[in-house]
């Protein structure tokens, strides 16, 4: 649920983007928009490395190491905070040029980048507390933040775009200001003392940090893969189908946003169970929170694509406040076939993360490369070369089940060893 609300930070953005200034503001949006999933996967990096550690830690009775997991997280927080933010005081511009922004979209789209890496220390500091509180028995309290900055968010777009009439700034200064607000609420956990993790003095350990980051890759190429992905379908659908193709794909993909953040949400969801009794060496559990975890993704997939299927027309229209024909066209075919991955992209998050809390960290990488760089990249420049732009639609559907077969393997033949041992 909230992975739910923080996936409406964007959705919010394309929506009152789209109402407010039109095509050439839902391009420059999509454009600048991979950065973000840079920014959040990274928190969500640092968050779910440090949280899966600190949960094995904590069950076996720990609290020293436990307490020095959060510590580095924080350390890690605040080196990843220092590059974003002098990206985004030196580098929007570069950015945004090397992206393909032309003149109608340049200014529009750098201011929007600009802010979204000046809040990055927020983005940051608010995954890793959330997936900490989370680990340390408050999963309620870390959805209630979520959803409450999320909804903040919906409210000051609407509030900054239209009233104060901030234009691409207001949009990106209410996405800013979310994780502020979601901190505020998480924080009567600390206020009260109800938290079981510290910061101690301690020195940066590179084991500690190797370890977290490799926990938390997954996580990372989760949400890059993201950004990757609409970097270079922006720049295929660019020479095919120009600013509109952009634009059209700006609904297509912020929506996959929310869909994914969904599928990782059940993954973070699972993750300090599936830990907790892996560090318990109750190994049952954490088979039966798996097939919790999958049935619940493929019921929501199965209900996501009959929705997209059925109501394409009706959902493009939503962003389409011109109501250019063309948009309109482009995005109705692409939703009915990019949303064909659903099942697939579930699958491949959830296993993911089911490895990461398992301490299996190595299928769990293979995966989300896989998925990330190796094949979704040459995947959509073949399909495009064969079939144009619905060979784009079609790119990524064909990656999650080929990747998803490559999962199911790796899933098979670790139960097979498990059995043998």
């Amino acid at each position: 649920m909230g992975m739910i609300g923080l996936s409406c930070y964007i959705l919010a953005d394309t929506f009152f983007v789209s109402k407010g200034l039109g095509t050439n503001g839902l391009t420059a949006l999509n454009l600048a928009i991979p950065i973000y999933s840079f920014i959040h996967g990274s928190g969500l990096m640092i968050g779910m490395g440090g949280g899966t550690k600190y949960s094995i830690q904590k069950s076996r009775k720990d609290p020293n190491t436990a307490n020095r997991i959060f510590t580095n997280a924080v350390y890690l927080s605040i080196v990843f905070a220092v590059f974003f933010v002098l990206a985004g005081l030196f580098l929007p511009g570069a950015i945004m040029s090397l992206f393909g922004a032309d003149e109608s979209v340049f200014d529009m789209a750098k201011t929007y980048l600009q802010v979204i890496l000046l809040f990055a220390p927020a983005f940051l500091l608010n995954n890793v507390l959330l997936c900490f509180v989370r680990n340390d028995g408050a999963p309620q309290l870390s959805m209630a933040a979520m959803i409450g900055g999320s909804l903040s968010n919906v409210v000051l777009d609407w509030v900054f775009i239209f009233p104060c009439q901030m234009g691409i700034f207001g949009a990106a200064f209410a996405t800013g200001l979310a994780p502020m607000i979601s901190i505020l609420i998480i924080s009567p956990h600390f206020i009260r003392k109800k938290n079981q993790f510290y910061l101690v003095p301690c020195k940066a350990e590179g084991k500690l940090f190797a370890g977290i980051l490799s926990s938390g890759v997954p996580s990372l190429v989760t949400e890059v893969s993201s950004g990757v992905v609409i970097i270079v379908f922006n720049s295929i659908i660019l020479n095919l189908e120009g600013n509109i193709g952009v634009a059209a794909y700006g609904v297509i993909a912020n929506l996959s946003l929310v869909i994914v953040a969904i599928y990782t949400g059940i993954a973070q969801g699972i993750q300090p169970i599936v830990s907790r009794n892996y560090g318990r060496k109750d190994f049952g559990s954490v088979k039966a929170t798996l097939r919790y975890a999958l049935v619940t993704m493929l019921v929501f997939s199965a209900a996501v694509y009959t929705v997209v299927c059925l109501g394409a027309s009706q959902i493009a229209g939503i962003f389409n406040s011109e109501q250019n024909a063309t948009l309109q066209s482009i995005a109705s075919e692409g939703l009915r076939l990019y949303f064909i991955a659903c099942p697939f992209a579930g699958f491949n998050v959830v296993i993911s993360m089911y490895f990461t809390s398992t301490e299996r960290p190595r299928p769990a990488h293979i995966i989300s490369i896989l998925r990330g760089f190796l094949l979704i990249i040459p995947m959509a420049f073949l399909l495009s070369w064969l079939g144009k732009i619905r060979g784009v639609w079609c790119a990524f559907p064909a990656t999650e089940l080929l990747v998803a077969l490559i999962g199911l393997l790796f899933f098979v033949s670790g139960e097979k060893a498990k059995s043998r041992a």
